[in-house]
């Protein structure tokens, strides 16, 4: 429940103060906001996302940043998209994981 007060009473370093207080809560409710899209997605995940004034783009998302996800395109190329901007990609034959695709990796002992 909100409290009203009467800003016509606030002198100006008072304004200032209420102005980084609105400004400073209003960024945090964007990151939470940012975040639970973000979480909706996982690492290796493939999406879709349509630049403005650009055909529809393909890729996989290879990591979270604070405002944005970095996506590989399946051109190669490395993009950081808002997560709002993202939709999983329909899956198509040979997107899928496979036994084919998936390579073991070994740890050396040696060190090495």
């Amino acid at each position: 429940m909100a409290v009203p007060f009467d800003v016509e009473n606030l002198n100006e370093d008072e304004l200032l103060d209420l102005h980084h207080r609105v400004v400073d809560r209003l960024n945090f409710l964007e990151q939470v906001r940012n975040r639970d899209l973000m979480l909706e997605f996982s690492i290796g995940d493939r999406v879709v996302f349509t630049p403005t004034g650009r055909p529809q783009i393909f890729g996989k998302i290879t990591k979270y940043n604070k405002k944005t996800v970095s996506v590989i395109t399946d051109s190669g190329q490395k993009w950081n998209v808002g997560p709002n901007l993202l939709e999983r990609a329909p899956q198509t034959e040979g997107t899928a994981l496979s036994e084919d695709n998936i390579v073991p990796i070994f740890k050396r002992l040696d060190g090495g």
